[in-house]
């Protein structure tokens, strides 16, 4: 029903900075909460962070937390990462995703969200 579109990755130095972008199409993006994962080879996709319909709740990884931060423009039918003090730890291809709004606290599990971005690569040099 949606269809995401990641950018804004790229290749940075450990301690900078990447604006990641989650475009959708359709007129239902604010139907759906919001979530960023990343994967790399030989991981399981992990989950990073996800927001609410409205953008008022956010949850974060442990990992991430203080560095990252989410936020959405339903007017703009967008979604945004900001990535900052990023570590080589970090590297990884990341993905946003929707889930339908169910329950009160924000889906963290990967099989939860149905709909995926293609992702977007985000590389961190030490």
């Amino acid at each position: 029903q949606v269809q995401l579109v990641e950018s804004g990755g790229g290749l940075v130095q450990a301690g900078g900075s990447l604006r990641l972008s989650c475009a959708a199409s359709g007129r239902t993006f604010d139907k759906y909460r919001i979530g960023w994962f990343r994967q790399t080879p030989g991981k399981e996709r992990e989950f990073v962070a996800a927001i609410s319909l409205r953008g008022v709740t956010t949850k974060y990884a442990d990992s991430v937390k203080g560095r990252f931060t989410l936020s959405r423009d339903n007017a703009k039918d967008t979604a945004y990462l900001q990535m900052n003090s990023l570590k080589p730890e970090d590297t990884a291809v990341y993905y946003c995703a929707t889930v339908p709004a169910s329950g009160i606290d924000l889906q963290t599990a990967v099989s939860e969200y149905q709909n995926w971005g293609q992702g977007t690569q985000v590389t961190v040099s030490s």
